[in-house]
């Protein structure tokens, strides 16, 4: 058997100094009153592997849907190339106050070091408050020799490129390249499945104990990708009723779908699983037996079995982002 319905997961909301209540306030996840940063939406990152909410496999983790139903579940392609490792990690990020400084390692330097995949990331932009900003690449010739200086009198920032940001912004962030979420900003992130981060400085930051967090100097040193972008923000098009892509990368690609319509998957060739992220309005996925509602901010992830189904805008019009490794 083969599973034949779109699944949701189980939020798992992670607390982070720099977090505030945007994920409870704007996308409903349940939360007490410390500070959430991020809400794992689809994961299988050690201790914090995703947990179905939904449908006959309720109370099923993903790691074991996988381990179960192997390329049935990811796609003959997917499971070639990753077997039972889920290549993918999916969060919503409430940034209250600013991120550190930070920067994700290749996959060759993350395996070497950490057993990991790297970490390639993008971004979409869900809200910005007024002034919110990005930090996001060096924005001049950097060597090792000037960085290290800029790090002893911390002044990182002051070379690194800032930019305002505005809802439906794109940022797409490959492994070595330095960056912070500024505060205010409520994003959507697709990423490879890692939690490997490498911080650079955190704004002379200390918790309630006085402490600062951790640096990696030593380790960021020889991940750090010290060339000026080409390009700084993704430029795309969107298109009604129509898939559109935003970002094809090494390791997923990224489409925007905007419906005020029935939109319908009939006789879906891809050999692989697909997530859809709920970034504005509601809808439901519908097969011949199964519903399942979405709203902004919720997740819903398509096993590859699963060839035809349509999507029903509610509150009109449903945007969502269709993932794919």
């Amino acid at each position: 058997m083969s599973v034949q319905y779109p699944i949701k997961f189980v939020p798992i909301l992670q607390e982070r100094i720099w977090g505030g209540s945007k994920l409870t306030t704007q996308l409903g996840k349940e939360a007490n009153d410390n500070p959430i940063g991020e809400s794992w939406e689809v994961s299988t990152v050690p201790d914090n592997i995703s947990v179905v909410a939904n449908g006959i496999l309720k109370g099923s983790n993903l790691q074991d849907l996988i381990n179960q139903y192997k390329a049935d579940f990811v796609g003959e392609k997917v499971f070639l190339q990753y077997g039972t490792d889920f290549p993918l990690l999916i969060k919503f990020i409430d940034a209250k106050t600013d991120l550190s400084v930070q920067l994700h390692p290749n996959d060759t330097l993350a395996q070497e070091r950490h057993h990991s995949f790297g970490k390639e990331e993008m971004w979409y932009i869900m809200q910005a408050e007024e002034n919110s900003r990005l930090l996001f690449g060096f924005n001049q010739e950097v060597s090792k020799e000037k960085y290290l200086e800029h790090l002893n009198n911390q002044t990182i920032p002051t070379i690194l490129h800032q930019e305002k940001i505005k809802e439906g912004a794109v940022f797409h962030i490959p492994t070595g390249r330095v960056h912070a979420i500024g505060g205010g900003v409520l994003l959507a992130e697709i990423q490879q499945s890692s939690d490997v981060t490498y911080r650079l400085y955190d704004w002379e930051r200390v918790d309630k104990q006085g402490k600062g967090r951790e640096l990696h100097t030593e380790l960021a040193l020889d991940a750090i990708d010290f060339r000026v972008p080409r390009s700084f923000k993704t430029t795309y098009e969107s298109l009604l009723n129509t898939s559109s892509r935003i970002v094809k990368s090494p390791n997923f690609e990224t489409n925007i779908l905007v419906v005020d319509t029935t939109y319908a998957i009939a006789k879906n060739n891809k050999d692989t699983f697909t997530i859809y992220l709920c970034v504005d309005g509601s809808g439901t996925f519908k097969t011949i037996d199964f519903a399942t509602p979405i709203k902004k901010g919720e997740t819903i992830l398509i096993p590859a079995s699963l060839k035809e189904y349509r999507i029903q805008p509610v509150e009109s019009p449903l945007k969502l982002l269709q993932v794919t490794p």
